[in-house]
């Protein structure tokens, strides 16, 4: 397994069609920045799409199957969390597996922020899409002026963005 953490590398990606296990470190990378983008589109059919048709989640402690509660549960959770701006880092990877390490921002309709910080474990199929994901997040509380994500949303991070190079 790679150990290696990465932030986002400003080189081309490679294409999605060859973003497929085995895994590269360029293309764990390009995978790792596509599932960041879909993610900050706040889109809840664009992620679903990512995912097999029969994808198992596992998110705190809800546990989804198929890309329809995914969807469902992607609309409840942007209802919830406003304003979403999520960054994602590269763990490591081997083979048909990737491991992530991700910090986003949201804010409550009450106007509490809260900064959420978690690690996903992601199983790919022979396709590329993802049949399997375990994550685990816990919700800090933040003051308004301790936000670090300020770029213009929904949309990606900007890739002059340094996302999350250390754990704080």
């Amino acid at each position: 397994m790679s150990s290696t953490t990465h932030t986002h590398a400003s080189t081309p990606e490679p294409s999605p069609a060859k973003l497929v296990p085995p895994f590269t470190v360029e293309t764990a990378l390009a995978k790792v920045r596509a599932a960041e983008d879909a993610w900050n589109s706040r889109d809840p059919e664009r992620v679903s799409m990512a995912y097999s048709p029969d994808s198992a989640w596992r998110n705190r402690d809800t546990f989804v199957t198929g890309r329809e509660e995914i969807r469902a549960f992607l609309k409840g959770k942007w209802d919830r969390e406003l304003d979403y701006r999520l960054a994602k880092a590269l763990w490591g990877f081997r083979e048909n597996r990737i491991a992530v390490r991700f910090q986003y921002e949201w804010h409550t309709a009450n106007g509490q922020w809260f900064r959420s910080y978690g690690n996903e474990l992601w199983e790919f199929d022979d396709a590329g899409l993802m049949r399997r994901r375990e994550a685990s997040i816990n919700d800090v509380p933040i003051l308004v002026s301790q936000r670090r994500f300020h770029w213009d949303a929904p949309g990606p991070r900007p890739i002059d963005d340094a996302g999350i190079p250390e754990v704080r």
